[in-house]
C-alpha cells in the first residue's frame, strides 16, 4: 500500500490556462477600470480649458477634432475672482487639521496599546463609540460655543472642529496598529533605558509609517473636500474652496468658466497626493488586522 503523496491537488489542463493568463487579464483589467475611473477627471479639465461657446454647444470630446477650442481664459477669470485667497484658506485649514489629528492621535494610541492606567479599556469603548456620532448634531452646540469663544467664523474654528472629529477614527486605526507591534521591541528599549516618550519617537511611531500615512490621506481628503463645516463655521473672508465654488453656483448659476476649473484645481491636489502615497495607503488600510 502505498503513501498518500502531500500537496496541492493536480490542476486539469482549463486551470493551468487559467493560471497562466489569469495574471496578464487581470492586469489588463485593472488598467483598463483606472483609465475609466480618470475619464471624468479628464473632461474636467478638458471642459476647464475650453471657451465657454464651445462648452455650451458640444460635449467635451469634441475637442480632439478641435484644438483651437482650447483657452487659459478660464484660469484667468478664476483667479480674477479671488480664488486664490480661497485655496490658500484651504490650505490653512487642511494642513494643521491633518497634522493635529495625526501627532494627538498617535500618543492617544500608544497609550491605550501600550500604557497601563485606570479607566484604560472604558476610555477606549468611549472613543469607539464616538465614531458613529454624527457631524450634524454638533453644529449647532459647537457654534454656540464658538460664539462665546469669539471664534466663530475663524479658521482656527474650523480646523479645531475637524480634529475633534477626526481623532475617533484616528485613534482607533493606530491603536490597532500600534497593538501588532511585538511587545520584545519595546521591553528591548526599556531595558536600555528608554522612557515611554522615547520608545514611542524612536521605535513605535517610526514603524507606524504606512497607518500614518494611510491616517493622513483619509484626513486630509475628508477636510479638503468638506463643505458642511465650512458653510456653518468660516465666513466669507476664510471660505475654502468647496464654499467659494458653492457661492459661485448660487450667485451665477451655470457660470461653467469659474466652475470648471475651480473644481479641477479642487481636484488635483487630492489626486496627487493620493498617487504619491497610494502605496503607504494600501498598507495602512491592513493596519491592525493581522499581527
Amino acid at each position: 500500500m502505498t503513501a498518500p503523496t502531500l500537496g496541492a491537488p493536480p490542476r486539469s489542463a482549463l486551470g493551468r490556462i487559467v493560471d497562466r493568463v489569469g495574471g496578464g487579464v487581470l492586469q489588463v483589467l485593472l488598467v483598463l477600470i483606472g483609465v475609466f475611473w480618470l475619464i471624468p477627471t479628464l473632461g474636467l479639465f478638458v471642459v476647464s480649458i475650453r471657451e465657454e461657446a464651445a462648452n455650451n454647444s458640444s460635449g467635451w470630446w469634441t475637442v480632439f477634432t478641435k484644438p483651437a477650442e482650447l483657452t487659459l481664459s478660464s484660469y484667468s477669470s478664476l483667479l480674477a475672482s479671488g480664488f486664490t485667497s480661497s485655496f490658500w484658506n484651504t490650505v490653512l485649514i487642511a494642513l494643521p487639521s491633518t497634522i493635529l489629528v495625526i501627532g494627538i492621535a498617535a500618543m492617544a494610541a500608544y497609550a491605550f496599546a501600550w500604557m497601563e492606567f485606570p479607566g484604560r479599556d472604558a476610555l477606549f469603548l468611549v472613543v469607539v463609540a464616538l465614531l458613529v456620532v454624527p457631524i450634524q448634531i454638533a453644529l449647532i452646540p459647537i457654534a454656540k460655543l464658538y460664539g462665546a469663544l469669539g471664534i466663530f467664523g475663524s479658521i482656527p474654528g474650523v480646523v479645531l472642529f475637524h480634529v475633534a472629529f477626526g481623532l475617533p477614527f484616528a485613534i482607533f486605526l493606530l491603536r490597532n496598529f500600534f497593538a501588532g507591534i511585538p511587545a520584545s521591541l519595546l521591553e528591548a528599549a526599556r531595558m536600555d533605558g528608554a522612557g515611554e516618550w522615547k520608545i514611542f519617537s524612536t521605535v513605535v511611531f517610526p514603524l507606524a509609517k504606512p497607518a500614518v500615512a494611510s491616517l493622513g490621506i483619509f484626513q486630509f481628503l475628508w477636510v479638503w473636500n468638506d463643505l458642511l463645516v465650512a458653510l456653518v463655521f468660516a465666513n466669507t473672508e476664510n471660505q475654502p474652496m468647496t464654499k467659494a465654488l458653492q457661492s459661485q453656483m448660487r450667485q451665477f448659476g451655470t457660470n461653467v468658466d469659474i466652475l470648471a476649473p475651480g473644481a479641477f484645481l479642487s481636484l488635483i491636489i487630492p489626486l496627487i497626493l493620493f498617487f504619491a502615497f497610494q502605496r503607504y495607503f494600501v498598507q495602512g488600510m491592513m493596519a491592525g488586522s493581522v499581527k
